[in-house]
C-alpha cells in the first residue's frame, strides 16, 4: 500500500475535513479517559466487542477539538478495517508515515488505535512510539489477556487501564431518552422504568442492540464474531464444535456453579481442554466467572466458579429462555454492575459466598482486608420459604464475615428487615442499579 491508499483510508475515520457521527454520549468513561491522558502515559482502553470502545475514542477526539485541539493533530486508526491489506509493524509505521506526510500535524500528535491486537509485535512499536515522545497513545483491544499480557511485560509502569462495558441502566435510560434527575423525578414512571428494564434484561445493552430493531440478529452476530475473530482466528482453536459448544453451556448457566471438571464431563470434554476453551471465552469477554470467598487462596482455586455472560442479551440470544430465567438474569445484571465499579476502584474484590451447610449469598464486596457488602439477587421474594432460605444464608454470612448488614435485590420488593442485631435492605433491581452506578 502507498501513501495515498492509507490516507484514502484514514478520511473515513477522522475528523479532518468533517464531524463524523459519535454516537450517545458516555461522560463517565469520557470523564476518566481524559483524567488518564493527562498523564504521561499509554492508554488501554479494553472490553466487550461492540461495547462503544470505539465510540469513546470519537467522542474523546470530539472533546479535544471541541477544547481547541487542532484537528490535525488527531490520528484515528482502525485496525480492522479490510482494506488494509497489510499486517504487522510494518502497517503501523506505514500509516504513521503517510499521516505525517499528508495531514502535517504540528506539535506531538494523539494517536488512538483501534482493536489493536490484531497486530503483531504492536507492543515494542508502542514502547519506541512512546519513549521517543512521538505521540501520545490510546490503544483499543477485545482480548483482555493479549493487552494485559503483553503492555504489563513491556511497558511495565507506563500504560494505564479503562474497561469499558455495555451501557448502564442509567446510560440505557439515556438511550430511551429518560432523565432521572432526583427522587423527585421517578415519581410516577415507575411503570415506565420497570417496562424499560424488563427490555433491559432481555435484550442487554450493547449500544447498537438497544437503538435497533433487529436485535437477536445482531447480538447473533456479535457472538458469531467474538468466536471466529477472537477466539478461534486468535488462538488456532480447531475443535470448533467443541468450543461451541462450551460457549453455549456457560450462556445458557449463568449464575451457575460450575467446575471444569464438570463441563468436560457434561460435553464428552476432558477437563483441561474445557478449562481451556473456557478461559478463551473470559479472554474474549464473552463471560466472566466468579471465585468463591474465602481467605484461604487454594480454598478460592478449588472450589467451584459461578459463570455470568457479559450482556444478558447475548445469554437470551444464544441460549436461554427468556421468561423461565428472570432471577438468574437478575444474577448476571448486578454482577456486571458490580464488575463496572470494580473497574473504576482497583482496590475492590468480588466473590460468592458459600457455607459447609450449602447456605450461599451471592456476592461478596471486599476492599483491602475489609470486606464491605453482602449481596443477594432474588427476582421473587413473596414466597415464605424463599425469603426464609435468602435470610438464612444472609444471617450466616454476616455473622461469619462480621458485616452489620446485607441487601436483598429484588423485582419490586423494598423495605427492611432486622435479624437479632443485623438488618437486612430489599431494594428493587432498578432502583439497586442506579444507587450503585452513582456508587463511582
Amino acid at each position: 500500500m502507498d501513501g495515498n491508499d492509507i490516507i484514502r483510508i484514514l478520511h473515513d475515520w477522522n475528523f479532518w475535513r468533517e464531524d463524523l457521527r459519535t454516537g450517545v454520549p458516555r461522560p463517565r468513561y469520557l470523564d476518566n479517559l481524559q483524567s488518564l491522558m493527562s498523564t504521561n502515559q499509554v492508554i488501554t482502553i479494553t472490553g466487550p466487542r461492540r461495547a462503544g470502545k470505539s465510540f469513546i475514542m470519537r467522542q474523546m477526539e470530539m472533546r479535544m477539538i471541541d477544547e481547541g485541539l487542532d484537528r490535525r493533530n488527531i490520528l484515528h486508526v482502525n485496525l480492522e478495517d479490510p482494506r488494509f491489506t497489510e499486517t504487522g509493524v510494518l502497517l503501523l509505521e506505514k500509516i504513521y508515515a503517510a499521516y505525517r506526510e499528508y495531514i502535517s500535524p504540528s506539535g506531538t500528535p494523539v494517536l488512538f488505535l483501534d482493536e489493536i491486537q490484531g497486530i503483531q509485535g504492536f507492543e515494542k512499536w508502542v514502547r519506541m512510539m512512546h519513549e521517543l515522545a512521538k505521540a501520545k497513545i490510546v490503544i483499543s483491544g477485545s482480548n483482555a489477556t493479549l493487552l494485559s499480557r503483553e503492555l504489563g511485560t513491556l511497558l511495565t509502569g507506563r500504560h494505564l487501564d479503562l474497561q469499558v462495558f455495555p451501557l448502564s441502566l442509567g446510560e440505557f435510560l439515556s438511550f430511551n431518552n429518560v432523565v432521572l434527575d432526583g427522587q423527585d423525578s421517578v415519581a410516577g414512571k415507575e411503570s415506565e422504568l420497570r417496562g424499560i428494564l424488563r427490555s433491559y434484561i432481555e435484550y442487554g445493552s450493547f449500544p447498537e442492540v438497544v437503538v435497533s430493531d433487529r436485535k437477536k440478529e445482531i447480538l447473533l452476530g456479535y457472538f458469531e464474531d467474538v468466536i471466529f475473530r477472537d477466539i478461534l482466528r486468535r488462538f488456532n482453536v480447531r475443535k470448533e464444535g467443541e468450543l461451541r459448544a462450551v460457549a453455549r453451556h456457560c450462556l445458557s448457566n449463568i449464575s451457575a456453579l460450575l467446575t471444569f471438571k464438570m463441563l468436560g464431563r457434561s460435553l464428552n470434554l476432558s477437563a483441561t481442554t474445557a478449562a481451556s476453551f473456557a478461559g478463551y471465552l473470559e479472554q474474549a469477554y464473552l463471560i466472566f466467572s466468579l471465585k468463591r470467598f474465602s481467605f484461604k487462596v487454594k480454598e478460592q482455586e478449588q472450589s467451584p466458579r459461578k459463570m455470568y455472560a457479559a450482556d444478558t442479551g447475548l445469554a437470551n440470544a444464544v441460549g436461554f429462555r427468556f421468561s423461565e430465567n428472570l432471577g438468574r438474569l437478575a444474577e448476571n445484571i448486578v454482577f456486571v454492575a458490580l464488575k463496572r465499579t470494580q473497574a473504576l476502584a482497583p482496590g475492590m474484590e468480588l466473590y460468592y459466598w458459600k457455607d459447609t451447610h450449602h447456605r450461599e449469598v451471592d456476592f461478596v464486596v471486599k476492599n483491602g482486608r475489609a470486606v464491605e457488602r453482602l449481596i443477594q439477587v432474588c427476582w421473587d421474594i413473596k414466597d415464605e420459604k424463599v425469603r426464609n432460605r435468602e435470610l438464612r444464608a444472609l444471617s450466616a454470612a454476616m455473622n461469619e464475615l462480621d458485616i452489620p448488614s446485607a441487601t436483598i435485590v429484588t423485582e419490586s420488593a423494598e423495605g427492611e428487615e432486622a435479624l437479632h442485631d443485623r438488618r437486612v435492605r430489599f431494594v428493587p433491581l432498578w432502583k439497586w442499579l442506579i444507587a450503585e452506578e452513582r456508587r463511582i
